[in-house]
């Protein structure tokens, strides 16, 4: 059977990702430290060809009538790209993650054993929109030892290809292997299934961006792949609760930018709530340009403010500034009710109760559980210790936020003498 050409290009850029991935792997921390500042500095210096770059984006994609959601996640501003800038920074300067050495789960009889995190070897990024992405993606594979490949969406190719060009230029001038990042234009003709099928030389794909692409990817994969999850997060609102935190948690839950990752879209609201606490929170969060809907009692109830939310959007993520009421008789009702339809990646309960706040913790199913917290999400919170890439709801490989430690694999050794 002839193989097309398109399946044969992105074989030979993943083949050499691959072979770069294995020389990176035995690089020392400090070059690896000394490539992730490289590309900082050269994308702090270019700027203005990275912004003239995506208002050539912004500009077709209006031509194309392309969906506001899709040119909010694309458009870059200065603000954006300063802080992909001082990610980078802190990864540069930021101890190497593979030095690290871990106490064993076990301990073989006169042979001492201990864990180090290793590279995972290549790792591939299917994103959309969210051209700042790749930068980070890469500062954390290149920190932690691992080649990357890009593949961004049509809509974003030339801002992908500017900062691409940009941070292989700056590789260039290290001691890193040339191939330990590469990209996979769409302007090639190549598809994405031609990446998935990669798993001779890929350890991971990591989809970023709408459910439909993670679900395409998840599907057609033969790699092992890590899922990313964004919006239908759920809040209680117990008996106990508090109007005014449950207010500042909703509304502070999508300033994350630029993608509501952890933006609370749908709140339970215990039954025994009076309509005297529901109108304060209603007209606040209208005034704030919140879209409101609620299931059928409380859009009865409160039709000037609340549409009728239909029965497939309990479990599917808005993406936007909406907010779906419901309400529930107790919190037993609202556990069983989240770990049906919510995305499972972060959850709310807002409770004076330490019952409540430690069964709802301990039973519902999802990766982070905030209680009387904010689960606004920040690839660099408050400029501190970790860098996140993104949140993650998948069970077996890494769920929950994704950091430094996602792109390593643990490896055991039992230093004997002969035992």
């Amino acid at each position: 059977m002839e193989i097309d050409s398109s399946s044969n290009l992105t074989l030979e850029i993943v083949k050499r990702a691959h072979h770069a991935s294995q020389k990176l792997a035995v690089v020392s921390g400090s070059i690896r430290q000394q490539g992730v500042k490289a590309i900082a500095k050269a994308l702090e210096n270019n700027f203005d060809y990275i912004l003239e770059a995506n208002t050539l984006d912004l500009e077709m994609s209006r031509e194309m009538a392309v969906s506001e959601l899709t040119i909010d996640w694309l458009k870059l501003t200065p603000e954006r790209l300063e802080t992909t800038v001082n990610i980078l920074e802190y990864l540069g300067k930021s101890a190497d993650p593979t030095k690290r050495l871990i106490n064993a789960p076990y301990q073989l009889e006169s042979c001492p054993t201990y864990c180090q995190l290793m590279p995972l070897g290549t790792i591939a990024l299917i994103y959309e929109a969210f051209p700042e992405i790749a930068a980070i993606a890469a500062g954390m594979c290149i920190k932690t030892g691992n080649s990357i490949i890009l593949r961004g969406c049509s809509t974003g190719s030339n801002s992908n290809m500017a900062i691409a060009k940009i941070m292989q230029n700056a590789l260039f001038e290290t001691e890193l292997p040339p191939s330990c990042l590469e990209v996979i234009s769409p302007d090639l003709n190549t598809s994405i299934a031609d990446l998935l099928v990669q798993d001779n030389y890929l350890d991971l794909i990591i989809p970023y961006g709408r459910p439909s692409l993670v679900q395409q990817v998840t599907e057609q994969a033969t790699a092992p792949v890590l899922k990313t999850a964004i919006g239908n997060c759920y809040l209680y609102w117990s008996a106990s609760g508090n109007l005014e935190l449950v207010r500042h948690l909703i509304i502070d839950s999508h300033n994350s930018e630029p993608d509501p990752v952890n933006a609370i879209e749908k709140v339970l609201i215990h039954g025994n709530k009076k309509p005297s606490s529901l109108l304060p929170l209603f007209n606040s969060l209208k005034e704030e340009g919140f879209k409101l809907t609620g299931d059928i009692n409380l859009a009865k109830e409160f039709p000037e403010y609340l549409q009728l939310t239909r029965s497939g959007e309990w479990g599917q993520p808005y993406l936007d500034k909406t907010v779906a009421f419901k309400y529930i008789d107790s919190l037993a009702e609202a556990i069983a009710w989240i770990n049906i339809y919510s995305s499972g990646h972060a959850d709310c309960l807002v409770t004076e109760s330490y019952e409540e706040s430690r069964l709802f913790s301990r039973k519902v199913n999802s990766a982070l559980i905030y209680i009387n917290a904010s689960p606004r999400f920040s690839r660099h919170p408050n400029g501190g210790e970790a860098v996140f890439l993104g949140m993650s709801n998948q069970k077996g490989f890494r769920q929950g936020l994704i950091g430094l430690e996602t792109f390593t694999a643990l490896k055991q050794i039992v230093q004997g003498e002969g035992c």
